[in-house]
């Protein structure tokens, strides 16, 4: 996987959620709910972005904030108790971090290529390399956590 553009001094990169375009954000305004230049879509808003096979890669080697990516799959209990905290802590992250979720079921090589073997697992990403793992239901405090001091 390729790693997210360096961002300028002052500026971060997003990947927009909805065409893949690479947006640069002056850092100071991330909060500011900064919108795609190509189709006006929220680039750091609180919202989970979902991913697949197809769309993972450009998101990832677009985006130069932290990505938390949550492996799941619809029949998985576990998966369905972490959903509302990946919503909650996407909420307290907004402008730090895009979280993603990849459903398992639907991106089968994407889940082999990372060697997801339970779900819910959790990877954290930095300018598009790995930097943490976890397995099982988090709490959304402990996710923004350790989104902070990665």
């Amino acid at each position: 996987m390729a790693s997210a553009a360096p961002a300028s001094a002052g500026f971060v990169h997003v990947a927009c959620p909805k065409c893949l375009a690479q947006n640069r954000v002056d850092a100071a305004r991330v909060l500011e709910a900064p919108k795609c230049g190509r189709c006006e879509t929220p680039l750091l808003d609180e919202s989970v972005v979902e991913l697949d096979d197809a769309s993972f890669d450009s998101f990832v080697a677009r985006t130069s904030v932290p990505v938390l990516v949550d492996f799941w799959a619809p029949w998985c209990g576990p998966c369905r108790q972490m959903a509302p905290e990946f919503s909650r802590a996407a909420r307290g992250l907004k402008g730090r971090a895009r979280l993603v979720k990849v459903n398992t079921d639907l991106s089968q090589s994407l889940a082999g290529r990372f060697g997801i073997r339970s779900i819910p697992t959790l990877l954290l990403l930095k300018e598009g390399r790995e930097v943490g793992r976890a397995t099982g239901v988090r709490p959304a405090d402990d996710l923004q956590d350790w989104v902070a001091s990665a």
